[in-house]
């Protein structure tokens, strides 16, 4: 039976989410999109937008574990808090759905995707159509979504294995 795992690549303007289906090896296309708050509410009103959607997807794809790309640090601090404010939303939105969450760092997942820490978002782009035949990722977002699913995947027994050891 496969695992459907949800992937996600926050922002605040656009966060992309990816899903797929994993069986041993075997990875499946399910969806892919981009939530887009509206950029004229208040900060507060767009977290909670994006919540919505997030939520929304979850509800409607019901996926058994998630994986989000860690944030990066920007040279101005005030674009930094402002992610660092979505990333918040899109780790607890599938922790209050249930899921276990695991965090990704943008090398490993460009490492485990293209073969490479140093790949670009094109290169991330062809690799995720590659891997997932019949998906077109209507963004880069979606894109990178899929590329943090598609790590989640090839990692999960090593983050299945490591929350069961803390959990003891």
């Amino acid at each position: 039976m496969p695992t459907r795992i949800i992937g996600f690549d926050p922002g605040l303007r656009n966060t992309g989410w990816g899903v797929i289906d994993m069986e041993g090896n075997h990875i499946t296309y399910v969806d892919s999109g981009t939530a887009r708050p509206p950029t004229d509410w208040t900060m507060a009103d767009r977290l909670k937008a994006l919540h919505d959607m997030l939520m929304m997807v979850l509800e409607r794809y019901d996926p058994q574990e998630a994986a989000v790309e860690e944030t990066f640090l920007n040279k101005n601090p005030g674009t930094t808090l402002k992610l660092g404010h979505a990333r918040g939303v899109v780790l607890v939105s599938p922790a209050l759905y249930g899921l276990p969450v695991a965090e990704y760092s943008a090398k490993s997942v460009k490492q485990a995707v293209v073969g490479t820490g140093a790949a670009t978002k094109d290169q991330i782009g062809v690799m995720v159509r590659t891997l997932l035949p019949g998906c077109n990722p209507r963004s880069e977002d979606a894109a990178d979504a899929l590329a943090v699913a598609i790590c989640h995947g090839h990692n999960r027994t090593h983050h299945t294995i490591t929350q069961k050891a803390l959990k003891r």
